[in-house]
Parts: C-alpha cells; structure tokens; sequence
C-alpha cells in the first residue's frame, strides 16, 4: 500500500494514514505484518482492492473481483463494491463471469460473446426485453436434439427452444400452463424428465438470447487452450 501510494506522489503523514486507513476499512489490521502469500484468496481480493484505492482515483477497473471466493467472502466484496459505488460516487468498470452479480451491482452492462458485445443496457432493460416465463428442464439422459423438439412441437405457445446436452430451455407467455404440456409432451416421446423449473427472466437468458448458447457453456469455450 505504502508502495502504491509513493508510486501516486503521495508522501509523509497522508500516505501512512491513507494506508492504515484502507488496512482497517477491508479487516486487515490483524494481518498487516504477514506476507501476502500468507493471506486467503478473500484476503488478497481485498488488499488488490484496497491497492487500486490508495491514491484516490476516481475510476476503479476490478478484473473477477470474487472468481475463487468462498460465498461470505463474495458477498463481503459485494458490499463494498456497492458501497464505493454508491457513497463515495467511484465509477467502477468491472469484468465478472457471475450474472447474478452483473444483475445485482451494475448499473449498466455489456453482455460479451466470443469477443463481440452482443447486448448492453441496464439488467432491467435487457431483461425486459424477454417476455413470459423461462422453462427450464434437465433430463435424465442425454438427448438428441431433433427428438426432443418434435416432443414439444406439440406444446402452443412455446418458443426460444434450445436443447444442450441433458438441458432444454424455452420461453412461454405462461409457465404455469405450459409446463404440464411440456412434461406430458416428452413423456409421450419417451424423454425421461430430473426436474423443471420455471423463472422470470435471468440474465443467463439474456445471453441464451443473444449467444444461442448458455453463459456457462460459453465460458468453457474461452477457458479451452
């Protein structure tokens, strides 16, 4: 911290005590005298955050701020991330593969896709763009997807239908209605159905929307060597 500060210009007794300042806001005064090898993975997202503060910048970029982070941890960085953004006025530009923390933290945001933005604008505005339910539901096997869009070509009302491995996913006007159709449906093609559920629209239907294929699905494509 003292290193980051000097490297900004800052010097004497507003570097120590900006210093000790960010130690005590993100709980690290019991380990400022370790080495940082020594910290937890939630431990070190805190102090790569608390570095990007020292000089007081007015634009903060945070790269997977929570990647790897036990759920408390997560959420502890949530709410600072909030905090900053929201008390002190800091405009955050953050990269993150949890849609869930997209929709809950930014404001705005771009939905990227094999290098392209696909999609931008604030959660409520992307995910106002899909109407009716999200029906999702994990087979027991896995199926062709011919077969199992011949079971559902029975089902009205049915639409943005995707089959990936042992997951069907679909849009409908109506969940409540449409799902005992769609059971019924797959029964009668012999599909055997783990479980269904239905949802307002998410984020990660957002990007199904937008990429044609799941967000999670799409992440182990960009991890591939």
């Amino acid at each position: 911290l003292l290193l980051q500060g000097r490297v900004y210009g800052m010097r004497g007794a507003a570097l120590h005590s900006r210093a000790q300042e960010l130690i005590d806001r993100f709980g690290l005064a019991e380990a400022a005298d370790r080495t940082v090898r020594t910290y937890s993975g939630g431990m070190q997202r805190k102090l790569d955050v608390a570095v990007g503060l020292m000089h007081r910048p007015q634009v903060l970029f945070l790269d997977e701020p929570t990647t790897g982070l036990d759920p408390e941890a997560r959420v502890d960085m949530w709410n600072e991330i909030a905090r900053l953004a929201g008390d002190e006025g800091l405009t955050i530009l953050m990269t993150t593969h949890y849609l869930e923390e997209a929709d809950g933290l930014a404001r705005r945001l771009a939905i990227v896709d094999r290098g392209r933005v696909v999609a931008e604008g604030t959660p409520d505005e992307l995910k106002g763009e899909l109407r009716g339910d999200a029906i999702h539901v994990e087979l027991e096997e896995h199926q062709m997807d011919g077969e199992v869009r011949r079971a559902l070509e029975r089902v009205p009302d049915l639409y943005d239908i995707s089959v990936e491995a042992r997951a069907l996913h679909a849009r409908a006007d109506s969940g409540a209605r449409a799902v005992p159709l769609v059971l019924a449906s797959l029964e009668a093609e012999g599909v055997k159905v783990a479980s269904v559920t239905v949802s307002r629209p998410s984020l990660d239907d957002v990007y199904l929307r937008h990429a044609g294929r799941a967000f999670n699905e799409a992440d182990q494509e960009v991890k591939k060597p």
